[in-house]
């Protein structure tokens, strides 16, 4: 059984409340789940309304199929135009490690 996550520091674009950063999170949280099914959650600077971290993971069979799932949502994450992706850190774990 293979674990791996994704975190993505994230720079949103022309928000200026914390009310306008939920408006654009959340959707993108609820698609990362709906297209992807893995787990997704703001990890950090939830008190910044311009600066995010989202955090995706999911367990898999193979590795293939986990870096397949963790490429493919990475670059979903990067192509969305409203934010500039900062950086994004994956790890990958064999149950057996």
């Amino acid at each position: 059984m293979w674990i791996g996550w994704i975190e993505f520091d994230i720079l949103l674009g022309e928000i200026h409340s914390l009310k306008e950063k939920r408006a654009l999170i959340r959707p993108m949280v609820a698609e990362l789940k709906r297209r992807f099914d893995v787990s997704v959650a703001e990890a950090g600077y939830q008190d910044q309304y311009r600066r995010t971290l989202i955090g995706a993971g999911l367990v898999a069979a193979d590795r293939a199929h986990l870096v397949e799932v963790l490429d493919a949502v990475e670059r979903f994450v990067a192509a969305l135009p409203e934010l500039e992706l900062l950086s994004a850190r994956r790890r990958e774990l064999h149950s057996e490690d």
